[in-house]
């Protein structure tokens, strides 16, 4: 395995919810190495413009002064396509 070999396989996805209130809130994916590499990013964003395009190819630009509650979870990822065709049924 080479170097970038190694560089995929240890990036891991995680999914960052932005919520304003109750009822509105952005979602953004990040791939780092830990959890703790994007509550770093996180952090170092805090209370300042940041900007993203999100899978659709919709941009967003945010005031993360605005946010209320900020989640960090780990993504896992499921493929769509296997599950509606059963290929994931044992």
């Amino acid at each position: 395995m080479d170097f970038l070999e190694q560089e995929i396989v240890d990036v891991k996805e995680f999914k960052v919810t932005y919520f304003f209130d109750e009822d509105h809130y952005i979602r953004r994916f990040i791939y780092a190495e830990s959890q703790e590499k994007v509550e770093e990013l996180i952090q170092n964003e805090r209370d300042g413009y940041i900007s993203f395009t999100d899978s659709r190819e919709i941009y967003h630009e945010l005031n993360t002064r605005r946010v209320r509650v900020t989640q960090i979870a780990e993504y896992h990822r499921i493929d769509k396509t296997k599950k509606a065709s059963g290929i994931d049924k044992i």
